[in-house]
């Protein structure tokens, strides 16, 4: 990115962060959790799935998977009926039952705090691991790129790129670390209530103004 483009982008940034704190001044991850392990197997659960699918799969799931042993010594046929709701609920299994074992027997029983750990937990990529640092232990490392910011960041000239690595990059340049984590939630909160995927009046939007005047 050359620095007039930077420069454009981080001035836009601004202004659009600005506007999303004071439609959404308080923001959080819509996933319902009581603790760090269920916070990572909440995440896990909502690739490809509605955050809203999730916490109807995880009110049942968390009251009969109450402690990280009972994860560990799981029937991997009786979970999956458990989580398919949820959709590719094999993969979802495999990932969530070998990641219990490795929290407990490489990780002494702790969600680790570092993406470094975090990313050698099995169906914990960068996305999932910028959720659970920043949700659980208010470290920003990154910037989570989901579907909405994706879809977002492209609609409102914040970056050109498809690819989630790419644009966690980009977003990373032109915002304060302070602004990570809740950007990507309030991004979300703004794409499900005022710009979601299906057609409909951009003009409309409230941050249409700044992305044409930009």
């Amino acid at each position: 990115m050359d620095l007039i483009l930077l420069q454009e982008r981080k001035s836009k940034a601004a202004k659009i962060v600005k506007r999303l704190k004071e439609l959404f001044p308080d923001t959080t991850i819509a996933l319902n959790y009581s603790n760090n392990w269920e916070l990572l197997v909440a995440v896990i659960l909502s690739a490809q799935c509605t955050d809203k699918k999730v916490n109807e799969v995880t009110t049942k799931l968390f009251k009969k998977y109450r402690k990280l042993d009972d994860y560990v010594h799981a029937d991997p046929k009786e979970f999956e009926s458990d989580i398919h709701s949820t959709g590719f609920y094999h993969n979802k299994t495999n990932n969530i039952l070998a990641a219990a074992k490795m929290v407990k027997e490489v990780f002494k029983g702790r969600v680790p705090k570092t993406m470094e750990e975090l990313l050698q937990i099995p169906g914990v990529a960068r996305k999932t691991a910028n959720v659970v640092l920043g949700t659980a232990y208010g470290v920003a490392e990154g910037i989570a790129v989901d579907t909405h910011v994706i879809r977002l960041a492209n609609l409102l000239g914040l970056t050109d790129h498809k690819d989630p690595i790419k644009i966690e990059r980009d977003l990373m340049d032109i915002l304060p670390r302070e602004e990570w984590i809740g950007f990507t939630y309030r991004f979300i909160d703004y794409g499900r209530k005022y710009c979601p995927a299906r057609p409909h009046d951009h003009a409309a939007c409230p941050l249409s103004n700044i992305a044409e005047r930009s």
